[in-house]
């Protein structure tokens, strides 16, 4: 167990035991290397695991104690005046990175991580805990919420949004593993794995509630879209039926998935202009 962990933890038992009657320096002293340790990647809210993915617990711990033990703040970002018990995060290191991170909106939370060669397009949002890998796109009026996993070269479509899971803490975050495109309009929620190298089609929703269909394994799943899948919404017949408030018969929301066409993984290559300079 490193240092930190066994800082954090400690300080977790503290907390729960209601035992910490005043914050002191070295209390915020762990939450600050916390956080720098979220931002370098050091730490992460989860980790790939032998059956899927698996939450840190002690991390996501850590985060709830930095809305827990500081108090609510005045802050100011570019004229804009906010209150919060974080400010944002600094985004200093981002150049020397090849990280751009466009203007008039752009916004990246204390605590969170955004890899080397990638994009932040603005208005867009990457809250506390999450981790954006290397060269991936962040669109346009995007939300990463807190502890997602999003890996490497992934493309997320404008106006999707990424469901933060934060609690309870043994939860798993909702992952878009490496090399993932998803559409427009698509939202990922509840903890939902996307597979390495999926293609998503816009105004797709997938949750755990959900059905996907996969063609290629010909069986139905729940909570992960499988990897290298070509995957889109469809509407199926559901177990309502017929009802007096509607004609025809009641219809429910599905994903289907099919193999990945090497004419949809060209398309997504063309994204790779945006990377330019």
């Amino acid at each position: 167990m490193s240092t930190l962990e066994s800082d954090v933890r400690d300080l977790a038992d503290r907390y729960d035991a209601g035992a910490i009657d005043e914050v002191g320096r070295e209390e915020l002293d762990t939450l600050d290397a916390f956080l720098t340790a979220l931002e370098s990647g050091e730490v992460r809210a989860a980790e790939p695991a032998d059956d899927g993915w698996a939450a840190n617990e002690w991390v996501k711990r850590g985060i709830l104690l930095n809305f827990g033990l500081r108090d609510i703040r005045a802050f100011d970002h570019g004229g804009v005046a906010y209150h919060d018990v974080l400010p944002l995060r600094g985004t200093d290191d981002l150049p020397e990175r090849g990280t751009r991170n466009t203007p008039s909106g752009t916004v990246i939370r204390r605590g969170a991580y955004v890899g080397s060669d990638a994009i932040m397009m603005s208005p867009s949002f990457v809250n506390i805990g999450a981790h954006v890998g290397d060269g991936t796109l962040v669109d346009s009026c995007d939300t990463v919420g807190s502890c997602a996993q999003i890996g490497g070269d992934v493309k997320l479509g404008a106006n999707t949004l990424i469901g933060g899971v934060l609690e309870p803490v043994e939860a798993e975050p909702v992952v878009v593993e490496d090399g993932v495109s998803l559409g427009a309009g698509c939202r990922v929620t509840s903890g939902f794995e996307v597979g390495a190298n999926s293609v998503v089609g816009e105004n797709t929703l997938l949750t755990p509630r959900i059905p996907v269909y996969d063609l290629v394994e010909e069986e139905v799943i729940y909570g992960r879209l499988p990897p290298e899948r070509r995957a889109f919404i469809r509407y199926v017949e559901s177990s309502v039926g017929e009802h007096d408030l509607f004609d025809g018969g009641a219809y429910k929301p599905a994903v289907v998935a099919t193999h990945v066409e090497e004419s949809t993984l060209e398309a997504t290559e063309r994204e790779d202009a945006l990377r330019d300079n």
